[in-house]
């Protein structure tokens, strides 16, 4: 018979010891009074002990008894300094007993740490481009920031997976950010739920991304669909499982997960916690404001970014700054839209709905802007739709009338570039960034990620430069 024990490697009376004991060690074929002796090797980060012959002259270990409750069960202290040469106090390690014979290693987890950060550590070295893993993808806004933020950090990276469930999203990704994509990169249009991670061909990675759905979790989502939790949405509940299913899998030194502040509270943040700390990586975690950050949108996101002991230290979010001062009002982001454009409407239907709203005590208002605002509020996924509680720009010529911000101009007050929606229709271009996040705060995330991985200090000296849009930026240089 079979006994497998996962414990950890503790220390008595200043030496390194590893205790065993209970009826699962008879399991194993170890009978009181058997002695030991061991067989170490640093190299393979084991330990084995085998039983030891009758004239065997060195140190051995000798399986005693202890007795509770009228019944006598073996016992095996296994105290030696080499443990914590080969293993480390503290740290996790798995044993094996069979046919009476012992092999202690470290554990799955321990392992998977270990090849995480000597594969990450030698691409650092050789200064080979970390590969990423991309999960809802969308048109790569969250991606295309970060990778920007790390190469200001000097830090290479591109997409060697990305996974995406809308066919036109990533095609426009594919098009509009060649920097993203190298020859080894593999995209998977199709529901995530259906990628066999447990398949051979399921790459490792350094670097893992995930704007996880956040319709369930979302103030509009729980209030229009009535959800007592967000994992109850049917789509987008249970898509946090599968992002950790694919970290698993692929082993990344260094995870970041972004959503909707509201997330922080649900169900879903608890088990991705407990998941990622069992994994081996330490959390840092922060709400991070669109609008402080530079942005016209006041758009606030919760941002998770987990970190390997021995590839890196944790993230500092004191150390995140702005590298962008926000324009002073949203008419200097504003088109010139004729008069005569079919894009000024009345939308009286929104004018009544808002009515009803009040009298039901809802509410919910219209976001009738003029231009002179500091910012707007956030602008969703579905945006084209004209929605009730989403910015509209009142018109001069006649205050009846309003218009939806062009998609040059969402894009501009989420501060994303506009080549990254060129080619999609305006549904599809509203769609892709009304889910996005504001390009320069993950910009600034990725470029603190970057001089953490590095071990380089805050940047401090701003200095003015323009985007292609023609929107001032902060670049912050050490």
């Amino acid at each position: 018979m079979s006994t497998l024990i996962n414990t950890h490697v503790s220390e008595a009376r200043s030496v390194s010891r590893v205790w065993l004991e209970g009826e699962k060690l008879f399991h194993g074929g170890l009978e009181i009074g058997m002695r030991f002796m061991m067989n170490p090797s640093k190299d393979l980060h084991r330990v084995e002990l085998r039983p030891a012959p009758d004239d065997y002259a060195g140190k051995t270990f000798t399986v005693s008894k202890r007795t509770r409750n009228g019944r006598t069960y073996p016992l095996i202290e296994i105290r030696d300094a080499i443990l914590a040469e080969i293993f480390e106090i503290g740290s996790k390690i798995r044993i094996a007993i069979q046919k009476g014979r012992l092999v202690l290693t470290r554990s799955q987890v321990a392992m998977r740490v270990a090849e995480r950060v000597k594969r990450f550590n030698d691409k650092m070295k050789s200064g080979e481009p970390l590969s990423t893993l991309s999960c809802f993808h969308g048109g790569g806004v969250l991606d295309k920031a970060l990778h920007k933020g790390l190469a200001k950090a000097g830090v290479s990276s591109y997409v060697k997976l990305a996974v995406e469930m809308e066919s036109e999203y990533i095609d426009s990704s594919l098009r509009n950010n060649p920097e993203l994509w190298r020859e080894d990169s593999t995209v998977v249009t199709g529901d995530i739920r259906e990628l066999n991670v447990m398949g051979a061909s399921i790459p490792q990675c350094d670097l893992a991304w995930a704007g996880v759905p956040c319709t369930g979790a979302s103030k509009s989502g729980v209030s229009k669909l009535q959800l007592s939790c967000a994992e109850e949405h049917e789509g987008a509940g249970s898509m946090f499982y599968y992002f950790l299913d694919l970290v698993r899998a692929m082993n990344p030194a260094i995870c970041l997960i972004e959503n909707v502040k509201e997330y922080l509270n649900t169900a879903s943040m608890t088990v991705i916690r407990q998941v990622l700390t069992a994994l081996g990586y330490e959390l840092s975690i922060k709400v991070v404001s669109g609008f402080e950050m530079g942005s016209l949108e006041k758009r606030d996101r919760m941002c998770l970014v987990a970190t390997t002991p021995g590839a890196c230290l944790p993230v500092d979010f004191d150390q995140l700054k702005p590298i962008r001062e926000r324009e002073a009002q949203l008419s200097d982001v504003l088109e010139d839209v004729p008069e005569s454009s079919e894009s000024w409407k009345p939308y009286s239907y929104l004018a009544d709905k808002e009515v009803r709203d009040k009298k039901a005590g809802k509410g919910f208002a219209r976001q009738l802007l003029t231009g002179e605002e500091d910012g707007c509020g956030v602008i969703g996924r579905g945006y084209a739709k004209a929605r009730s509680t989403e910015p509209f720009i009142v018109a001069k010529h006649n205050p009846e009338l309003s218009r939806l911000l062009t998609v040059r101009e969402h894009a501009r007050v989420k501060t994303i570039p506009e080549s990254m929606v060129e080619g999609l229709s305006d549904t599809k271009a509203h769609e892709v960034l009304g889910q996005s996040v504001i390009f320069t705060v993950f910009e600034a995330v990725g470029e603190l990620i970057g001089r953490t991985i590095r071990g380089l200090s805050a940047p401090s000296k701003p200095a003015e430069n323009f985007d292609q849009t023609g929107m001032r930026q902060l670049s912050m240089t050490a």
